[in-house]
């Protein structure tokens, strides 16, 4: 027992001593941010721990910025973005350029001619495949796959990452301190000359990322038809990966256009970790980011998704394990109630002391696991509230739901303790300070807060928001928020000898965006394609 005592004050005493040197005060001695002349934001972070640094390059474009007939386009040109330059990737750019421009001209005619709905020539629609893919194979002689991610692996790269989902596009890796230079060349070089060779092999590639994911995934197939059906009008209710139509349709020509309208530096933010000085950093990131030309910044106007007046349901019978997954449409995070769906997220999901684990997994044994997040499918426009629960052999789908109301009902009708008040409080001040533990982390999250705040500061704010917030918030805002006309419901029911068994518990999260992840693609150094 006294040990335990010991154990106890030892967690606080650091936990509270980490707090004090991870307060917003001690950050702004470290963190120098500049708006470059052409709009682009650069953050640097000092943090001599070790001789290395991480980055993260957010562009405020995702799935909800794809044209329409263009689906899967955000995604797909962070694929490109791996292709090189026209110094990158090539063994002669001014002998692959007229080749790649040759190929946009037989894809075009071969394209107009598979879409013609009347008068369409079979024979002649052959002879326009084989010369687009004649062309494709005389631009792909002056290739050289994979070299930018080779540059960086070569040069002691590590975490080569990137990713797409509803709301941004986002890029990242570490390097050795010395190679900062290099860094902002290769990351600088790739928005300034982007080239997109290889371009509809990569479609390729995309293509079979939906087949693994979503076609032949059950779970991918409910959350993209309950996105789709509890998003009506809201461009939400695209998938990241596409529509198969989209992506067996869309050109090389149209990912440049993605580009040229979304990848201007006003609509960029680059955040930097780690062992590097503002003073001898910025100048060299000023001289390789500013040369990104300057032009209009995007109209982020969407359509507004109307109020939802009546339960929607989307039923899948699949031979697989059953789940259940609810939404309610909630407001973006730039409402004053953020912080208070952020606390009612801990409170329902935050571990095995959860209300959903505890009365689902632990005391009624119905669910191998059960979760309550904000943020499906994104958080830049309105959105979801959802639950969800993973029934166990012998419980269905509905049984489980009707204890998650359950759960729900308790928030709407009793205030929460106060214990569990405090705890949320804790336990979102610990979780600050392990999401800035490691350079990646921090960079990640300054570059976010930058973005959709304007100011890396929120980041902390958002501790003091939680702080703030009171038993009767979480009351009021369920109250609002969690009723049956706002409600979108999803099922997969076993049928015809499916397994039906538990997922292992650790496999959800109730973290935001954990499903939304589904859609991103994520692609390491040796790779150069889709996991």
């Amino acid at each position: 027992m006294r040990q335990r005592i010991v154990r106890s004050f030892l967690v606080i005493f650091l936990l509270t001593a980490l707090a004090a040197a991870q307060d917003v005060a001690s950050f702004e001695k470290r963190i120098t941010v500049k708006k470059l002349p052409n709009g682009l934001t650069v953050l640097i972070c000092e943090r001599p721990e070790a001789p290395v640094f991480s980055f993260f390059t957010i562009v405020d474009a995702g799935s909800a910025q794809d044209p329409m007939r263009a689906t899967g386009l955000a995604h797909m040109f962070e694929h490109m973005a791996f292709k090189g330059t026209d110094k990158i990737g090539t063994t002669n750019y001014a002998a692959e350029k007229p080749l790649l421009a040759k190929v946009e001209v037989t894809y075009a005619a071969y394209i107009a001619e598979r879409d013609k709905e009347v008068g369409r020539d079979d024979a002649k629609l052959k002879q326009l495949e084989k010369a687009w893919k004649d062309a494709i194979a005389e631009a792909d002689k002056y290739v050289k796959s994979n070299e930018f991610s080779k540059i960086v692996e070569q040069n002691g790269g590590e975490d080569v990452n990137a990713s797409t989902n509803y709301d941004s596009t986002n890029y990242e890796y570490s390097l050795p301190e010395n190679r900062l230079e290099l860094w902002a060349y290769l990351e600088s070089e790739r928005f300034l000359h982007p080239v997109l060779r290889e371009f509809y092999k990569e479609r390729d590639v995309v293509i079979e990322e939906r087949r693994l994911r979503t076609d032949s995934n059950p779970i991918g197939r409910l959350l993209e038809q309950f996105t789709s059906a509890a998003f009506a009008a809201h461009p939400y209710h695209r998938p990241t990966i596409g529509w198969m139509s989209d992506l067996n349709t869309f050109s090389a020509t149209d990912a440049q256009e993605f580009y040229d309208k979304y990848y201007v530096p006003s609509n960029m933010v680059v955040a930097v970790a780690g062992d590097v000085k503002a003073a001898q950093a910025l100048p060299i990131l000023e001289k390789y980011f500013a040369r990104l030309p300057a032009r209009p910044h995007p109209d982020e106007a969407t359509t507004t998704e109307p109020p939802q007046n009546s339960e929607r349901r989307v039923v899948l019978k699949e031979k697989s394990q059953p789940l259940y997954l609810e939404g309610y449409h909630r407001p973006d995070y730039r409402t004053k109630d953020d912080a208070v769906y952020d606390a009612i997220t801990d409170l329902m999901s935050e571990g095995r002391t959860s209300r959903l684990f505890r009365a689902l997994v632990r005391d009624k044994k119905i669910a191998a696991f059960s979760a309550g997040f904000t943020g499906l499918p994104g958080n830049k426009y309105p959105h979801l509230f959802a639950f969800y629960a993973f029934p166990l052999p012998g419980h269905t789908p509905q049984e489980v739901g009707d204890a998650i109301h359950v759960e729900i009902e308790r928030l709407k009708k009793e205030d929460i303790s106060d214990d569990e008040l405090k705890m949320i409080k804790t336990r979102t001040k610990a979780n600050l300070i392990r999401g800035l533990a490691e350079n990646q982390g921090l960079a990640q999250q300054l570059a976010f807060y930058q973005t959709r705040y304007g100011d890396w500061r929120e980041l902390f704010r958002s501790v003091d928001r939680i702080d703030k917030v009171t038993k009767a918030d979480i009351r009021r805002v369920a109250n609002e928020i969690f009723v049956d006309t706002n409600r979108t419901v999803g099922l997969i029911e076993t049928v015809g000898g499916g397994q039906g068994g538990a997922q292992d518990s650790d496999s959800g999260s109730g973290s935001s965006g954990s499903a939304s992840r589904d859609d991103s693609d994520q692609r390491t150094a040796n790779q150069g394609g889709a996991q």
